[in-house]
This record gives C-alpha cells, structure tokens and sequence, in this order.
C-alpha cells in the first residue's frame, strides 16, 4: 500500500498521461478550471471569482441553483440531479456543492478539468467550519476525484464592505503560482481572506486551522400557525486562535492559505485504541 501524500493526505496520483497533460497546460496557461460555490449561481462572490480567474484559463461554472450554504460533504442519492445551462459555460444543478463538483468530474463535460475552486464565499470558512461549508466541501470533492482545489472565503462582518473581488484577486495569484510552479502533489488549499480592499491585505499566511467556541444556542421562533420552528445559533468566537492559526492570520490583516487533508483517521490514537481493544 503505497503512504499518504503528506501535503493532500491522501494517496498519490499514480503517473497517467492524463496527468502529465494536465501539468503541461498548467504551464502553458491552458488551464481547465472548474468553478463551483454553496451560495449559489447569481451568488456576487461566484461572478467576481469567474471575473479575476478567466485570464488564467478556460472556466466553466457548475454551481447549485441556490444557496446551499451548509450543505457539507452531502450528496444528493434520493432523486435525480439536473443541470441546465445559465449562460456560456455556466450551469446550475439543483444540488448540492458536492453534487455540481462530482457531475462536472464524472461525466457532464466531454473533456477534463485541470483545478477545482470554490469560493467566493460569503463568510468565513476559518477552523471548524471547514466541516460544515459546502464552499470547501466543493473543493474536497475535487480532490477526492484527483484535482487539486482551492476554496475561497471573504471574511465579511455586519456592515464590512464585502470585496469579493480583493478575495477573487488572491484566488487568482495562486492560480498563477500553481502554472509557473506547480505543486508535486495535487492538494486542498482553504483560503480565507480578510474584507479588506486588495491594497490593504498584508500578504498571505501559511496557517493550520484553529477552532471555535461552541456555538450560540438554537433561536426558537413561531410560524404564522403558532408552531415552534428553530434556526441554527451563530457560530462561537474563535478559540484556538493565536499565532499560526487561520483566525489569527486574518484578525491581522493577512489571507491565510491552509493545506488540508482528507483522511480524518486520528493515527496518534490508533496504538491506545489497539491496546484498549485487545485487553
């Protein structure tokens, strides 16, 4: 069994001439690029994003028929998923982020993409809301098929200006530093990027994911019947979230770019867990 990529966390990419292609048009800027968010096609982070990366390459954007913010790693196996096309190579499915990223991978399009990216996200994706975000879980489909993904979340606040495209503009530089140096192994970069114009932002930061406090409790409510009906609390402050971290990074000014990984396998506990099973 071959080891797990450190960077990706998952196991390497044999060699296929499918992969040498890819790299090539990395290089010579021919880039197929995949575009997908959780908020949905008319979403303004989609178009700014679709705006700042088509110099880069050719994009098609396969992208939920509404905001599915939330919607995590889940796939859509009770009905039929559809896609029906908005514009020049945009489409909306009425499914999930994952389900846009899968159909596009396996069989909607004639040919392969090169990059999955996600984004941009209305809000942060920062710590443990990778877990929930269908921003990311878009980008975590892509490499689970093979790609290398990049998600991409605007950090807005109450009242903050929102500039999609400052964060669309980080997208972009990675994108081409992806086609002038390409990664050794396809990985999962989550980027979150502060709502500050793009002559503000301080750089990027190489961060590993913080944590929240628990978040606020559920927020019940009435339906016009009279019946209980409940939303989802807001999410804690950050926690674990000094130096290094994602929040720290942005709470400073810069963008945090995070390498992830798909094996959630805890392998530090694997010999306590042997050893407690077989006493």
């Amino acid at each position: 069994m071959r080891e797990l990529d450190p960077l990706s966390g998952c196991r390497p990419l044999q060699y296929s001439p499918q992969h040498a292609t890819r790299l090539i048009r990395l290089v010579l800027n021919l880039v197929k690029i995949l575009l997908s968010n959780d908020d949905g096609y008319r979403a303004e982070g989609l178009e700014a994003l679709r705006r700042a990366i088509s110099p880069h390459g050719s994009v098609t954007v396969v992208a939920p028929d509404r905001n599915r913010s939330g919607a995590s790693n889940s796939l859509t196996l009770d009905v039929p998923v559809r896609a029906a096309r908005y514009d020049t190579d945009c489409y909306y499915v009425n499914g999930t982020p994952t389900d846009c990223v899968h159909l596009a991978i396996s069989g909607l399009f004639d040919f392969e993409h090169d990059i999955v990216v996600s984004g941009v996200n209305d809000g942060a994706n920062l710590g443990d809301d990778t877990l929930y975000s269908g921003t990311v879980a878009a980008a975590v489909e892509g490499r689970f098929l093979g790609l290398p993904a990049i998600a991409v979340s605007l950090c807005v606040e109450p009242g903050s200006p929102r500039n999609f495209a400052s964060a669309a503009r980080v997208a972009a530089s990675l994108i081409e530093r992806l086609a002038a140096e390409p990664l050794k192994a396809p990985v999962m970069l989550n980027v979150n990027v502060p709502d500050l114009p793009e002559g503000q932002l301080l750089g990027l930061k190489v961060t590993r994911l913080g944590n929240r406090h628990r978040s606020e409790r559920v927020v019940r409510a009435k339906d016009p019947r009279g019946r209980n009906v409940y939303w989802v609390g807001a999410a804690g402050a950050g926690q674990d979230a000094g130096p290094g971290t994602d929040f720290h990074a942005v709470a400073h000014g810069f963008a945090s770019v995070t390498p992830m990984q798909i094996d959630l396998t805890r392998h530090a506990a694997l010999p306590e867990l042997e050893r407690w099973l077989s006493s």
